[in-house]
């Protein structure tokens, strides 16, 4: 038995170092008070408070608040609407029927016809070559 030895190497465990959150935690603030260590407390800048969103105005909400200019989005004419009813009338569809050979909902039609949608060309293109018929102004 004069070959066998053993290599023992002393294993250390240690606990996983404290996560930011458990550092700042206060029971870790008192515990390091006790043992004398080094604490830093920093007082952050509008720290814990939305002083920022809530205090004075701003430039820009200022000028929102002294804009009296009244803004909305564009219509469809009441010529185009007409235009469109007239049209599709003539040709004995229905807004369904229309739509669905423009490929567009039957709410487009209906917003169209009712002078709620947002005018678009390419639907008004569409609405023409479906219709046969010239619904903007003169080319």
């Amino acid at each position: 038995m004069a070959g066998i030895s053993q290599d023992w190497e002393p294993v250390v465990i240690r606990k996983k170092a404290p996560t930011a959150a458990a550092r700042k935690d206060e029971k870790a603030v008192n515990a390091a008070r006790r043992v004398g260590a080094e604490i830093e407390t920093v007082k952050k800048f509008n720290a814990g408070s939305n002083k920022a969103a809530s205090s004075g105005t701003s430039l820009n909400t200022k000028k929102l608040d002294e804009d009296t200019e009244n803004l909305a989005h564009e219509k469809v004419p009441t010529e185009l609407k007409k235009a469109i009813m007239k049209a599709r009338m003539d040709k004995k569809l229905t807004q369904s029927q229309l739509a669905q050979i423009i490929n567009e909902k039957p709410q487009v039609i209906q917003e169209y016809e009712s002078g709620k949608a947002i005018p678009n060309q390419q639907i008004i293109a569409k609405l023409e070559r479906a219709l046969g018929a010239k619904l903007r102004g003169k080319k």
